[in-house]
């Protein structure tokens, strides 16, 4: 299961089709073709799904957000939060493949 985590945009590249994320540290790319141009800006928050930035969020509610998340993690045992994250990985892995395919 994929969990969409509020994210900071960070860096968005010269033809605006991705950007950088920053999630809670741990920054990553992420696909803007599923946005109108324009519409995500540096300094953003967004959420993501399989590596593709799906709309944005406001930045109280993502902070808001954020803070829920650190509260799970820390009921977590360490092997539950590397299992979190693999999941995590293998969803981005799985829509940046997407991408590239679409592309072609």
């Amino acid at each position: 299961m994929c969990l969409s985590i509020p994210s900071k945009v960070v860096k968005i590249s010269d033809d605006q089709t991705m950007c950088t994320v920053d999630t809670m540290g741990v920054q990553r790319n992420a696909n803007l073709m599923m946005m109108e141009d324009g519409d995500v800006c540096l300094g953003d928050y967004v959420l993501l799904h399989i590596g593709f930035v799906m709309n944005k969020i406001d930045e109280e509610e993502a902070l808001s957000s954020i803070d829920t998340y650190k509260e799970i993690l820390e009921h977590m045992n360490n092997e539950e939060r590397q299992r979190a994250i693999l999941e995590d990985d293998e969803c981005e892995s799985r829509g940046q493949k997407y991408a590239e395919e679409i592309k072609r």
